[in-house]
């Protein structure tokens, strides 16, 4: 009789932290990312990507989706058999979304740009009640290495 051992499912970090809408917030966000990661074990060029488009994510909430009173949340979450992580920054304003400007164009937008190239998705969803999710997918197969 042939027997099977179950398989465990792969681990997943989590981390979840609502951090106040300011400046200094969103330097925190970071500094909590590039934490988290280590004591993780990420892969070092999810870290290195992670680290920016937290920044970025983190600075457009505090500039463009604040609401005096209300903090944003920076969410983490990383498969470890895979190494990919998953960024989430929420915050209350979910009728202003995220818009792309193409390089030379006006005032804003460019960051996007940034956080398009590092990730490998990224995109919006909606967060009850009135705000939006700001999301990026980070591979640690999914993009080539620099040359």
């Amino acid at each position: 009789m042939e027997q099977t051992t179950p398989q465990l499912g792969s681990a997943v970090h989590t981390f979840s932290q609502l951090i106040s809408s300011t400046r200094r917030g969103a330097r925190l966000a970071r500094l909590l990312t590039m934490t988290e990661l280590y004591f993780w074990g990420a892969p070092q060029d999810v870290t290195e990507r992670a680290q920016q488009v937290v920044a970025e994510l983190a600075t457009n909430a505090v500039l463009h989706g604040r609401v005096p009173g209300r903090d944003f949340r920076l969410g983490l979450r990383m498969e470890t058999g895979t190494g990919v992580l998953r960024i989430e920054v929420t915050d209350a304003r979910g009728e202003r979304l995220p818009v792309v400007v193409p390089t030379g164009g006006g005032e804003g937008g460019r960051g996007l740009l940034l956080v398009a190239a590092l990730a490998d998705s990224w995109g919006v969803s909606p967060a009850p009640p009135g705000g939006k999710t700001v999301w990026a997918v980070l591979d640690p197969g999914g993009m080539p290495p620099n040359e």
